[in-house]
């Protein structure tokens, strides 16, 4: 992959997206529970070491790698174990490879950094550090349309900055090594689909804006937001993601191809049901749910229902996780595999190569508009 990449001129970052244990309470470092287990144990973290020991390695002469990020949206509730283990892994990859790159997550789904070390930070050379800015008005569950209104503009600059405030007050690199919205799609939005997806794409220009140093300005001016440091320098960034089944990707498989009919009936329950938790919309099953919120506010006292890793987690998604995401999911998962029971090897490979870029179909203004923005020379 990396040599196919270079072929074309693009540079990989290799990003351990999952860890043993889960360096997170999500599913997207394949944490089938609610709790970051590879801070609890040694061992785990012992393996990732090793691991990005043989990485460096390997890699190390590799000038098509642009560098290495070494643990995605970690969430460790203490804050301190992170920034140690982040030394230790520095230390590991450093005394093999003292060349490319490290970028390094914030803590809390790359969010947050108030809790880095000024000591570390000044003996970490070649490093950058990297949020993760996805917005509320892009997702389903958001509360408010994207208008691009004086308050959600506001709002939006604000969440941006917070996460590089930090950062920014020492001068450090910063890269967005995820960001965008998602989009809806015409099997379940129907008839809305169009104007859905046009706000997503207004969302997308604006955060775009924030990014681009010659733009962000005239934007701050525009609302009456004071934000210096966007005339500092031009953020780098790698939208999330490239391919996916048609939610939120560049480029997506087909509705025509073996895998999207295969599973059409049953993504469809998925998204009834609301158990994919990423930007999932729960318009259909909140009345089955509310009334457990309802319930917890109610008996549990205010100052006790904000558990880690709130604020990420509000009160209705932690009760999502557990219950939509966890549990009703689980129910799910041998139906989703007995699907390619009794498939000859041609069947499998055709259910494969579904994901084919040949057979996928583009978001073409998504990837116009990222074309745009990816190629604007500095002023």
């Amino acid at each position: 992959m990396i040599d196919l990449c270079a072929k074309h001129g693009i540079y990989t970052i290799l990003d351990l997206h999952t860890a043993p244990g889960g360096q997170n309470t999500d599913w997207h470092s394949d944490n089938g529970g609610h709790i970051a287990n590879f801070w609890n144990y040694k061992d785990h973290q012992d393996r990732v070491v090793w691991l990005w020991e043989q990485l460096a390695a390997h890699y190390k002469d590799n000038r098509w790698i642009a560098g290495y990020n070494p643990l995605n949206e970690p969430a460790e509730p203490k804050h301190t174990r992170l920034v140690e283990y982040y030394n230790r892994l520095y230390d590991a990859i450093r005394k093999i490879d003292a060349h490319h790159t490290l970028f390094l997550d914030g803590n809390t789904f790359a969010s947050d950094f108030t809790h880095f070390s000024d000591e570390y930070v000044k003996k970490w050379k070649n490093t950058s550090y990297s949020i993760h800015d996805y917005s509320r008005f892009g997702f389903p569950a958001s509360p408010e349309t994207y208008t691009g209104s004086h308050d959600q503009v506001k709002a939006l600059i604000r969440a941006y900055e917070r996460k590089r405030e930090w950062l920014d007050q020492r001068g450090l690199c910063v890269w967005n090594g995820e960001w965008g919205p998602v989009y809806a799609r015409k099997e379940y939005e129907g008839d809305a689909t169009e104007e859905i997806n046009k706000t997503r794409i207004h969302l997308l220009k604006d955060q775009l804006s924030l990014y681009n140093r010659v733009w962000a300005p005239s934007l701050c001016s525009r609302y009456f937001l004071a934000s210096p440091f966007f005339v500092k320098d031009r953020l780098s960034w790698s939208i999330w993601l490239y391919k996916d089944i048609g939610f939120q990707g560049m480029v997506y498989a087909s509705p025509e191809t073996p895998y999207r009919i295969l599973f059409n009936d049953f993504l469809a329950r998925k998204h009834r049901l609301a158990v994919d938790s990423w930007g999932a919309d729960d318009g259909q099953v909140k009345r089955v749910y509310q009334p457990l919120t309802d319930h917890i506010i109610e008996e549990i006292p205010e100052k006790y229902r904000n558990l880690y890793p709130w604020p990420v987690w509000k009160l209705s998604d932690r009760i999502a996780r557990l219950s939509r995401n966890i549990l009703v999911a689980d129910f799910l998962v041998q139906e989703w595999a007995d699907h390619f029971q009794g498939r000859t090897k041609e069947e499998i490979k055709d259910l494969a190569w579904s994901f084919s870029l040949e057979n996928c179909m583009q978001r073409d203004i998504l990837n116009r508009v990222l074309g745009e923005n990816a190629t604007q020379p500095d002023s």
